[in-house]
């Protein structure tokens, strides 16, 4: 049987990818995002479970974006000696370990050590895929499949809160979590029957190598810009989908943690708005699709700034939207640009990208405590700002994938 998959899988990276690795490609960062945010439909039954602070509560859900940017660059510089294939995998089954424990903490700081650990072993899950993908394809099939990949990641991140919300719901969070630890082990299995070995993986073992090809890394503009973008993508999406929770659990809305989970069915539409902006970025380029994108999210968090629920709703899928259609242009831009130490690179890029939702989920916990939702929303905004600077002025204004 699974000779039979593989056989039916691209090794040339000229041949159209079929449906099956599409598929499995979806689900790595489906399992990748699954655990990484799903505490965030639960953070009010915790803050109220373990006495925690609004900052306690927010850093809970930065533990795990820590551990992914501490240890991106160096599961990069892992990869490129060893392969692909095997880590993937072996992080997945990591992975489910201290999912599993998070259940048995009696304490905010105990489960925030717990997902502190669950962060150690996603890069070796998101920075790897993605090198993987850069190695064996090459023109549209690239932009095809990090759109797969990035609506995997959209897909995962509300799967992991919706299915925890409402679990608690049933059994309580702490059986759900056990649930979760066992999802992660049968994600790891499928991937180790579909995923097809590397067929241009080329070993880079020396560590000097790696340090070269890291300095050269730093001064390219391609990865620096990238990198800024990464750092501006997850600022916004941690801090505007941490807090809106403590906001709509407050007075007036009072939404349960089943209620909460169902707010971020608005992750849904990434899913398909990011395989249709594959045509936008090659058509225009990454730099002009992710200047639209980025103003397409600020007018997103200023709707969310009004009182009725439905509006709020419709402001989280507008700015969810852009986010998403930002961080697939930038991966891109990365897997087509950068041609040596792709896995550094990739890991260059997530270090950025989670060290920015780390001090978004810090900064926009310690704004959310003195100023509530709208200061909250004003720090997004200015992050925003940012983000469009590095896209008009740091970005090489090529397109993504060529014509010809």
């Amino acid at each position: 049987m699974l000779k039979s998959v593989d056989s039916t899988l691209p090794v040339n990276p000229h041949l159209k990818p079929t449906w099956v690795l599409k598929a499995t490609v979806m689900l790595i960062a489906v399992f990748a995002f699954l655990q990484v945010y799903s505490i965030q439909s639960i953070l009010p039954v915790l803050m109220l479970d373990f006495n925690a602070s609004e900052v306690q509560a927010g850093m809970a859900v930065g533990a795990t974006v820590m551990a992914v940017a501490i240890m991106s660059p160096f599961l990069g510089m892992l990869s490129d000696a060893i392969g692909r294939k095997s880590i993937i995998i072996g992080a997945l089954l990591f992975l489910a370990i201290p999912t599993a424990l998070i259940a048995n903490s009696q304490s905010i700081e105990s489960l925030t050590f717990w997902r502190f650990l669950q962060g150690l072993s996603v890069p070796g899950i998101t920075v790897v895929t993605i090198a993987y993908l850069g190695e064996e394809f090459k023109g549209g099939a690239i932009a095809e499949l990090m759109a797969y990949y990035v609506s995997g990641t959209v897909l995962g991140g509300f799967s992991g809160r919706f299915v925890l919300g409402h679990l608690h719901e049933w059994v309580g969070w702490r059986v759900a979590y056990y649930l979760m630890a066992v999802f992660t082990v049968a994600g790891a299995l499928w991937v180790a029957k579909t995923l097809p070995a590397s067929q241009h993986f080329v070993a880079s073992p020396k560590f000097r190598t790696a340090l070269a090809t890291l300095a050269g890394h730093l001064h390219n503009r391609y990865v620096i810009s990238a990198c800024l973008l990464g750092f501006c993508v997850l600022f916004s999406l941690v801090g505007c989908f941490t807090f809106i929770n403590l906001h709509l659990a407050d007075t007036p809305y009072r939404l349960n943690t089943g209620e909460l989970a169902n707010i971020f069915t608005v992750y849904l539409i990434g899913v398909v708005i990011t395989p249709l902006s594959a045509k936008l970025i090659q058509r225009f380029g990454s730099a002009r699709t992710i200047v639209v994108a980025v103003i397409m999210s600020m007018i997103g968090v200023l709707i969310a700034l009004l009182s009725p629920l439905w509006v709020i709703i419709i402001g989280l899928t507008i700015m969810s939207s852009g986010v998403f259609i930002t961080q697939s242009a930038t991966i891109g831009y990365i897997a087509s640009n950068v041609h040596e130490g792709r896995s550094l690179a990739s890991g260059l890029y997530y270090m950025c990208y989670y060290a920015g939702g780390t001090v978004g989920a810090w900064v926009c916990g310690l704004v959310y405590s003195h100023g509530q939702w709208s200061a909250t929303v004003l720090a997004l905004l200015a992050m925003q700002v940012f983000a469009l600077l590095v896209a008009s002025v740091a970005m090489v204004k090529t397109p993504l994938i060529s014509n010809h």
